[in-house]
């Protein structure tokens, strides 16, 4: 029995380990990962540790090959560098995306935001609200960044901000549909009760 289970365990680990993409950077290193969506330019995926986690891109220029779990290849060891310069500032614009994804949360006071004055309004106004703090542009002191010279180029302070923007967004509306819900909820909730009251008075 216990070699019966230890051999299903060797299976299971067997179709996990397989169940990945690996990106081969042209630095040598591996990075395992799930390949979410192959552009033109840019390569975007999940790491493998963190499935739920945010989306990172990578420039095709800096890949070597990608290997995805079925066994096939994409190949983009012939891939030049033509253009040093442009190359560093798309890098850059990316690398601010990417730090957004991890260094930005001054979206969780607006999202809170959101959603109490979604609850405390009636549905348009909410609305209002919504449309409202979700274009409006951060402040800098809400931005979050790690580095203020990285701040200072364009390109990374465009791929950051514009980032840290689109997070923003959807939190604030993800928030209000749950305050609708809730809004809802408690509204079918009250007119439960107020039917039930009704029945047991007569």
């Amino acid at each position: 029995m216990k070699n019966i289970l230890l051999f299903i365990l060797f299976i299971c680990l067997s179709n996990i380990i397989k169940a990945q993409d690996t990106l081969t950077m042209r630095s040598g290193e591996n990075i395992l990962a799930k390949v979410i969506e192959v552009g033109t330019s840019e390569v975007k995926y999940k790491k493998l540790d963190n499935l739920n986690g945010p989306v990172f891109s990578m420039l095709k220029l800096d890949l070597l090959l990608i290997k995805y779990e079925n066994g096939t290849k994409d190949d983009y060891s012939s891939i030049k560098k033509t253009d040093e310069k442009s190359v560093g500032v798309e890098n850059l614009f990316i690398q601010g995306q990417n730090d957004a994804i991890v260094y930005y949360k001054g979206y969780k006071t607006a999202g809170t935001a959101a959603l109490f004055s979604t609850l405390g309004t009636s549905f348009f106004t909410g609305m209002a609200i919504e449309l409202i703090t979700s274009d409006a542009d951060i402040k800098d002191e809400n931005l979050g960044y790690p580095n203020l010279n990285l701040m200072k180029n364009e390109q990374y302070f465009r791929g950051y901000q514009q980032k840290a923007k689109e997070i923003k967004r959807k939190k604030i509306h993800s928030n209000y549909i749950l305050g609708l819900k809730i809004q809802g909820g408690l509204a079918i909730l009250a007119l439960i009760t107020y039917v039930s009251l009704i029945a047991s008075s007569k």
